[in-house]
């Protein structure tokens, strides 16, 4: 954990940089793809995300390290043609696990955070789960284990096959001529986040395309057909917590209420989006049916809140940097404790965006949690020690941005009313 906290570090400032470089590439050109708030939604999904993997809330049915010393046939050497093995596996595997997540309603509610975003930017690519909590795919690795590749090559492997996934999640870059033909490429990647039913359910790759030519699920960006993204069961909400969960709350309801038993079953392995028929009928649920014509997920925000909005990001990044540097020092169960604070905050803030009659409640909740756990530590998680008067400058951010939700409530946020722009897709 502590060694992927580290990773982050780096990693976390590299991919802020580049999603305001594209924000201020797109003013420049006029042709803004980043909204403030979505960013700002995506932000706060790319950081639970990762607060959830340093704390290792997740299990592995069967683990690389175990294969490794149980499957191994023979032993190799960790040279550079290992690690390019390595990388191919990994994305043969991610091209399935991908497609399945896909084509099977179970699997669809762990990736549907991803495609959430309306719009589809650097940010987006930051949208990642916080609701998988088995890992059930690393059989996918059999081949090298078999091979006796060591495990620290498939540890160094997998992030960099991650990250390198995020570079292609913009509209400011066109076709790439022969490599369109190797690699997944910005107009590949468009095409998978669009709900069009040209596009639907296509480039399931992560960095080779290869995978979609040779098992049928390859398509090319249409010049006449411009992508339009998000999901067509839209979110409706700016919070990312909410959004992991809603794919599974929705079929949990629907198998406890559907009459047929073979339904309450079958419903977690059909294909993605289907619902029994009388649950279907007695509980619709809005879906797109024409997506060229729908009111995007956007409340009209104030000036203000759109620029608190990036402050109190930076806040919380701020408060995520040091839980990511500090995880030995602040030790077990300490990690757990600022881990829950840290999702808390991420619930309550996104409920301020939504502005929902609930973020007031949610914040009380946050500054008390934040209060009780500097008096029962005697300060912020050894924070003192690093920066003198530390807990009183968390203190001053608990009170202030309490005081400020108060106020966009009181002042600046007129209705609780759900409003859109209703401008078109």
């Amino acid at each position: 954990m502590e060694r992927y906290g580290q990773v982050l570090l780096i990693a976390i400032p590299f991919f802020i940089g580049l999603i305001l470089l594209e924000k201020v590439y797109g003013l420049w050109r006029g042709e803004d793809k980043t909204p403030i708030i979505d960013m700002v939604s995506s932000l706060l999904s790319g950081m639970t995300n990762s607060v959830k993997d340093v704390l290792g809330l997740s299990i592995s049915i069967l683990t690389y390290t175990w294969m490794a010393s149980h499957l191994a046939i023979t032993t190799v050497e960790p040279t550079w043609w290992v690690y390019l093995f390595v990388f191919l596996v990994l994305d043969f595997q991610g091209y399935w696990v991908h497609r399945w997540a896909h084509e099977i309603n179970f699997f669809w509610n762990k990736h549907l955070i991803h495609h959430s975003s309306e719009e589809y930017n650097l940010a987006c690519a930051l949208r990642q789960s916080i609701s998988s909590f088995i890992n059930l795919f690393t059989f996918f690795l059999i081949p090298a284990a078999l091979l006796g590749i060591p495990a620290i090559v498939v540890a160094t492997i997998a992030p960099l096959h991650l990250f390198a996934q995020f570079w292609y999640h913009t509209r400011h870059i066109g076709k790439l001529g022969f490599l369109e033909n190797i690699i997944v490429t910005p107009s590949h990647h468009r095409v998978h986040h669009a709900i069009n039913r040209e596009y639907m359910d296509k480039n399931y790759g992560q960095i080779f395309i290869v995978w979609d030519k040779w098992f049928g699920t390859f398509q090319e960006e249409l010049p006449e057909v411009p992508p339009v993204y998000g999901i067509t069961r839209p979110v409706s909400t700016w919070n990312p917590i909410k959004i992991n969960f809603q794919h599974l709350g929705l079929l949990f309801r629907d198998a406890w209420y559907t009459r047929d038993w073979r339904d309450k079953l079958r419903i977690w392995w059909k294909p993605t989006g289907w619902r029994p028929n009388d649950v279907a009928e007695r509980f619709p649920v809005d879906k797109i049916s024409d997506v060229y014509h729908f009111e995007k997920y956007n409340p009209p925000s104030s000036v203000w809140l759109k620029t608190w909005s990036v402050v109190h990001l930076l806040l919380l990044l701020l408060l995520a940097a040091y839980f990511f540097g500090n995880l030995a020092d602040i030790g077990s169960p300490g990690i757990f404790y600022y881990g829950l604070f840290f999702f808390v905050s991420v619930y309550s803030f996104s409920e301020l965006l939504d502005q929902s009659p609930n973020a007031i409640a949610w914040d009380v909740l946050r500054v008390a949690m934040g209060f009780a756990l500097m008096y029962w530590q005697g300060g912020w998680f050894g924070v003192d020690g690093l920066v003198n008067g530390g807990s009183a400058m968390v203190g001053l951010y608990l009170f202030l941005s309490f005081v400020v939700t108060v106020w966009f409530f009181k002042y600046d946020i007129r209705t609780f009313e759900p409003r859109f722009e209703g401008k078109r897709a």
